[in-house]
């Protein structure tokens, strides 16, 4: 599974997803997780629409992307593209571990959201 965080720093989740700069793209298992790509994602567009088209190529296919704000044009269209929106549930939540959090919910009782994601 891929996850694509929001992220200024690498390291916290503190991004707005239509603001992001860079995307930071996990693969993650019941096992393990390693950062796949670090991908720019600083182009600006004026139509809303074009910057949101973009971002969302910017995530590059992952299952999950985890914002700390998403507006609701851009969380349908996120959707729409087959990739799940997650917001941060805390300011500056640690991107390891939200990736910790998600492996024990894979292991254990995974939500239905999850469950669908898993079974692609």
């Amino acid at each position: 599974m891929k996850i694509a965080f929001a992220s200024k720093d690498g390291l916290h989740v503190d991004e707005h997803f239509g603001w992001c700069e860079k995307f930071y793209i996990y693969g993650v298992n019941e096992e393990s997780y390693e950062l796949l790509n670090e991908v720019d994602s600083s182009l600006k567009y004026e139509q809303e629409s074009d910057k949101l088209e973009y971002k969302i190529m910017c995530i590059d296919g992952s299952d999950i992307v985890y914002v700390a704000k998403i507006g609701p044009k851009a969380a349908s269209m996120v959707k729409l593209a087959g990739t799940f929106p997650l917001r941060s549930s805390q300011e500056d939540e640690k991107i390891e571990e939200v990736l910790k959090s998600i492996q024990k919910l894979m292991k254990e009782n995974p939500p239905l959201w999850l469950k669908r994601i898993l079974l692609k």
